[in-house]
């Protein structure tokens, strides 16, 4: 089911070895490593000229004479508004008055509730308060009060209680993909979020392992005490890509990726 703290570093990761492993197993098909280098030199070139573009900064006057092919500094430069001025229960807020606060603070909502504190009764309410409009709150309590319940928790991998059994770790993740108005007005927004997923229990012997899932989540906002908050909200499955080839961690690595790595602040 699915309804930010930002860190950096970098991970070496090492593929599991074949065995008994619920995260292991064989690949989902064959490539050959003439092209996984290709594809590796391709990106760091991307990079490598997206750096040196914006690096580059101007005044967006445009190309140096004589070179009409050379793109303008002003076309890698950050635009949009800033997406926040603060947090409340850990939630970024205070977005702009406009279609790209709206799209931000859609993005937003979507991870929290996404994230495993929604799976805590308490945690939960404080994320609603925070996010839905005062006038939807009780409701939107009462509905996912009769949605997680012990046999929900239970289907997850949780104790009936919603906590997580010992020498496990619950995931619970959302993560953005993109951001679309589909209705606007001065004071009301309708955002569509596509999103990817994580769901499970990371644990050697885990019977629930994280799995992902695709899916876009409908929001209706309005702009209420000074911020955008949640009228109603939906979702639908999909768009789905082709899987990759990648193999899937380890249940260690899996729990160790989550509890290292933060979230981050969504902004259009």
């Amino acid at each position: 089911m699915s309804l930010g703290d930002d860190r950096e570093g970098q991970t070496r990761t090492r593929l599991p070895d074949a065995g008994g492993d619920v995260y292991g197993g064989a690949r989902r098909g064959g490539r050959s490593s003439s092209r996984s280098m290709i594809t590796v030199v391709g990106v760091v070139v991307l990079l490598i000229a997206a750096i040196a573009f914006a690096n580059r900064g101007g005044d967006g006057s445009g190309a140096s004479a004589g070179d009409e092919n050379k793109p303008d500094a002003s076309s890698t430069a950050a635009t949009g508004t800033r997406p926040v001025k603060g947090k409340s229960a850990g939630i970024p807020g205070g977005y702009a008055h406009d279609e790209q606060g709206a799209q931000s603070a859609a993005a937003n909502f979507a991870v929290a509730l996404g994230s495993a504190d929604m799976f805590d009764k308490t945690k939960r309410d404080d994320i609603l308060r925070t996010i839905i409009t005062p006038a939807r709150v009780s409701e939107f309590e009462a509905s996912l009060d009769q949605a997680y319940t012990a046999a929900f928790y239970k289907n997850v991998g949780l104790n009936e209680d919603g906590s997580t059994p010992a020498g496990y770790t619950f995931v619970s993740r959302t993560s953005p993909i993109g951001t679309k108005v589909v209705a606007a007005s001065a004071d009301s927004s309708t955002v569509e979020v596509w999103c990817s997923g994580l769901l499970g229990l990371a644990g050697e012997k885990s019977t629930s392992p994280v799995t992902s899932s695709w899916f876009t989540i409908t929001m209706k906002l309005e702009w209420a005490g000074g911020d955008w908050k949640i009228v109603t909200h939906s979702q639908k499955d999909g768009p789905t890509p082709v899987p990759g080839d990648e193999r899937a961690s380890s249940a260690d690595e899996m729990a160790k990726a989550v509890q290292e790595s933060g979230g981050f602040t969504y902004a259009r």
